[in-house]
C-alpha cells in the first residue's frame, strides 16, 4: 500500500462491527435447521427476509458501511476455514490440544465448560471456493448500485486456528514442515477470498481479530513464558502475525477498502475474555500492518488509554469503540464527544499535526458487534437500536453533514 494512500468512505463517522442482533424467529428456525426439523431453504428464506429488514434498519438510521448483521452465521468467523481445503470441523476436540492460556480458552476452562466447535488443519491447504461471495451479492442487491462499495463484510482473523493451538498442534508435521509454510498456504487462500469477493464488487472487509488484542494481556504473556513447548517469544509470534496479515492482503487492489477490529471477547451474556492496553504492540500494529482502518475497543478502562493513538500514522483511521455493544444503559454524549478529542489530540501530538486535521482520521462505533455469538449479548433490540443512533448522533455533532 501506497505510503501516501488514505481511505475515506469507508470508512465512515459512524460505523458499526458488523453483528447485529437476530431475530427471534431466524434464531428459532435456525436451531430447528440443526435439529433437522427444516430444510436448508426454508433457513435461508428466512435469513434472506430478515437481512432485507436489517439493511432497511440501517438505512433509517443513517448508517453507510451497511452489513448482514452476520444472519447467515453461526459465530462471528463465519464459514471461511470450513470451506478450505485442508481443515475439518470438529465437535468433539482433545482440550489438551488448546494452550490453556489463551484467554478465551482459559475462560471456558475456568466455567469448566469445554471450548466447542473448532477447526483443525488436516491436510494441504488450498481455497476451493468462497463461502462468502453469495452472502456479499445478496446483501448488494437491497441497496442501489452506487452504494454497493461502501457494503461491508467482516472476514475470520488469519490467525484464528493457530494462536489457539498447543506447539506442533495446529497443522500435521507431515503436511506442513514450519509455521512459514502454513501461514503461506493460509495467506494465499485469503488472497483468492479477497479476489472472488472484489470480483463481485465489493470494496469494503473489516477482519475481526480478538487474537491480536490478546498479545496485551500480562496474564496471558505469564502464560506463554511458562509454556516451555512453545519456540518463539511472545513478540516474534505477533511479528509473525503481522507478516500473515500482510501476505493476506498483499495483491490487494488500490481501491479496496482493509480494517481490522480488536476486542478482548464478545462471548455470550456480555462476557469478555481478556484486559491490557494497547500500548505493548502499538507501534508494530499501527505501523507495520498494511491496513487502512483500526476499530478499536475503547468502551472499558481494561482497552487502557488513548495514548497508544500516538503511533498512529497520518494515512490511517482509527474507529473509536467508545459506546458499548455489552450492556443496554446509555453513555452520556457530550462525554462521549470528549473521549473523541482526547483521542485525536493523541494523534495530533504524535504525527504533529493539529486536532482538526486528526480528527479527519476518526470515527465512531459500538465498542464489538452487538451479536457475536448468534445467542447475542445482555442487551435487547432497542437496546440495540438506541446505541447506534447513539453513535450516529455523535458522529453528527463531532463531523456535521458527514456520512
Amino acid at each position: 500500500m501506497s505510503a501516501q494512500q488514505f481511505h475515506q468512505r469507508p470508512p465512515f463517522r459512524a460505523e458499526h462491527l458488523g453483528s447485529l442482533l437476530r431475530p427471534d424467529d431466524l434464531l428459532a428456525k435456525r436451531t430447528a435447521f440443526e435439529k433437522g426439523e427444516v430444510t436448508k431453504s426454508e433457513l435461508e428464506a428466512v435469513e434472506g427476509r430478515e437481512i432485507k429488514m436489517i439493511v432497511e434498519t440501517q438505512k433509517q438510521l443513517g448508517y453507510s458501511a451497511i452489513s448482514d448483521g452476520e444472519y447467515c452465521r453461526h459465530m462471528f468467523w463465519g464459514t471461511f476455514f470450513p470451506g478450505l481445503d485442508g481443515f475439518e470441523e470438529i465437535n468433539d476436540i482433545d482440550i489438551d490440544q488448546f494452550r490453556p492460556y489463551i484467554p478465551d480458552i482459559a475462560a471456558f476452562i475456568e466455567a469448566n465448560h469445554k471450548p466447542g466447535e473448532s477447526c483443525i488443519c488436516v491436510g494441504k491447504i488450498k481455497h476451493v471456493g468462497s463461502t462468502y461471495v453469495d452472502q456479499f451479492k445478496y446483501l448488494a442487491s437491497l441497496v442501489p448500485t452506487e452504494e454497493v462499495k461502501n457494503l461491508k463484510i467482516t472476514l475470520a482473523a488469519p490467525n484464528w486456528y493457530h494462536l489457539r493451538y498447543r506447539e506442533g498442534n495446529a497443522y500435521p508435521k507431515e503436511v506442513y514442515a514450519s509455521d512459514e509454510e502454513y501461514f503461506g498456504d493460509i495467506a494465499k487462500a485469503y488472497q483468492d477470498e479477497l479476489q472472488i469477493l472484489y470480483d463481485a464488487g465489493c470494496r469494503n472487509v473489516q477482519f475481526d481479530d480478538p487474537n491480536l488484542a490478546y498479545f496485551c494481556s500480562e496474564k496471558m504473556i505469564a502464560g506463554w513464558k511458562a509454556d516451555t513447548m512453545n519456540k518463539y517469544s511472545v513478540d516474534e509470534l505477533f511479528d509473525k502475525y503481522i507478516k500473515l496479515y500482510n501476505d493476506c492482503i498483499a495483491k490487494r487492489p488500490a481501491d479496496f477498502h482493509v480494517g481490522i477490529h480488536l476486542c478482548r471477547g464478545n462471548f455470550v451474556n456480555s462476557r469478555h475474555f481478556s484486559e491490557g492496553g494497547y500500548d505493548r504492540i502499538a507501534t508494530q500494529l499501527f505501523q507495520e500492518l498494511h491496513v487502512d482502518t483500526y476499530y478499536l475497543e475503547y468502551d472499558t478502562p481494561r482497552a487502557g488509554g488513548f495514548e497508544p493513538l500516538k503511533e498512529l500514522p497520518r494515512n490511517k483511521n482509527v474507529i473509536l469503540g467508545v459506546v458499548t455493544s455489552k450492556f443496554p444503559k446509555l453513555e452520556d454524549k457530550e462525554e462521549m464527544k470528549k473521549r473523541v478529542q482526547d483521542a485525536a489530540q493523541f494523534i495530533a501530538e504524535g504525527n504533529g499535526i493539529s486536532i482538526e486535521e486528526a480528527l479527519n482520521q476518526v470515527g465512531v462505533s459500538p465498542q464489538c458487534g452487538f451479536a457475536s455469538h448468534r445467542e447475542g449479548n445482555d442487551i435487547d433490540w432497542n437496546g440495540m437500536v438506541e446505541k447506534l443512533k447513539l453513535v450516529r448522533e455523535i458522529a453528527n455533532d463531532v463531523w456535521p453533514g458527514q456520512p
